[in-house]
């Protein structure tokens, strides 16, 4: 579906680009008149429209502290959507590109005594925002950082130099038997530690698997996940049909039960933010004014899901009988 340019109020210029593996390129973006940008917490990410109207979301990965300038690492994906075929093909130094501004939905835990951060691959790009951000604080933190080879590694002589025995490289040559033991390395929780995993599902199922002990509210994970996301999210063969309401719009949808609510309110004109339509990034979640939530994500605490206060559009739906009341 092609997105309108006004639902992306930032237009930001490409100030540099550089190439700093076979496949990751990284652009500094900026005002067009050198004015300060939105703010950001360490985890954030935009939404950048790419082309044919469409969009992709990127992390940043420059230092919270700076207004200036976003700093995005773009991945050549293999078996994309087109999107980073795009942004490697076609924009140059000098380029506008239409932008939302940052939205974060794997914050980082200023109160934990503690940090273990784990990137796999491109999945660097939010850790190192946190890694600016935990030096900052002068707080206890750990970076484990997985990846094909050292030539495939981004940012590595920076982060070696940056962080010297705080960083770990795990080399794996594509072979996941072969890296990071995260259940091993996770299986007892250090006191007051908070662990943030960013990366392929793969990595993303071992970590959530080897933290079953740990409170969840201590467990951060952020799927990168390249490739055509599935349309409909997770449907059960029980699933039904139910009525959703805009409640600022002023509309009542019908939900079949092969669709999300998401797929629903794309096919009405309604442009949301996704990333990976499963239920793992949060960049899809909406304000429930009414009605009770059948929750299937794996991003939202279990107070919140209690509350019906929030749902995220891609997987989750309205409990047998009910009839939600969105905020849109």
């Amino acid at each position: 579906m092609v997105v309108p340019q006004e639902d992306f109020p930032l237009r930001l210029r490409v100030r540099s680009i550089e190439q700093i593996t076979p496949t990751i390129k990284v652009f500094e973006l900026v005002g067009q008149h050198g004015e300060q940008l939105p703010p950001f917490q360490a985890g954030a990410h935009i939404e950048v429209m790419v082309g044919g109207g469409s969009s992709r979301c990127y992390s940043l990965l420059n230092d919270p502290d700076e207004r200036h300038r976003y700093i995005i690492a773009v991945l050549r994906e293999r078996d994309g959507r087109g999107g980073s075929a795009w942004m490697h093909d076609r924009v140059r130094k000098g380029d506008r590109l239409p932008c939302r501004p940052p939205r974060n939905g794997f914050a980082l835990n200023e109160a934990a005594d503690r940090h273990i951060l784990i990137a796999g691959g491109i999945g660097i790009t939010p850790i190192m925002s946190m890694v600016h951000q935990l030096r900052r604080l002068d707080v206890p933190f750990v970076l484990h950082y997985c990846s094909r080879s050292a030539a495939a590694t981004a940012y590595r002589e920076v982060l070696a130099d940056m962080l010297g025995a705080q960083v770990f490289f795990h080399h794996d040559g594509g072979d996941a038997s072969r890296g990071l033991d995260l259940a091993r390395l996770l299986h007892d929780r250090p006191a007051g530690a908070d662990v943030y995993v960013c990366g392929p599902r793969p990595m993303i199922e071992a970590a959530q698997k080897a933290t079953r002990s740990w409170p969840t509210a201590a467990v951060h994970v952020e799927l990168f996940s390249p490739g055509e996301p599935p349309p409909t999210g997770r449907t059960l063969s029980m699933d039904t049909g139910f009525t959703v309401e805009l409640a600022r719009s002023k509309l009542t949808l019908e939900v079949p039960p092969d669709k999300s609510i998401l797929a629903v309110l794309s096919e009405h004109g309604f442009t949301l933010p996704s990333v990976c339509r499963e239920g793992w990034c949060g960049t899809c979640q909406v304000g429930v004014l009414g009605g009770e939530v059948d929750h299937r994500d794996d991003i939202l605490d279990e107070a919140i899901k209690a509350s019906h206060s929030v749902m995220q559009v891609c997987v989750s739906r309205a409990r047998p009988g009910e009839r939600l009341i969105l905020d849109l």
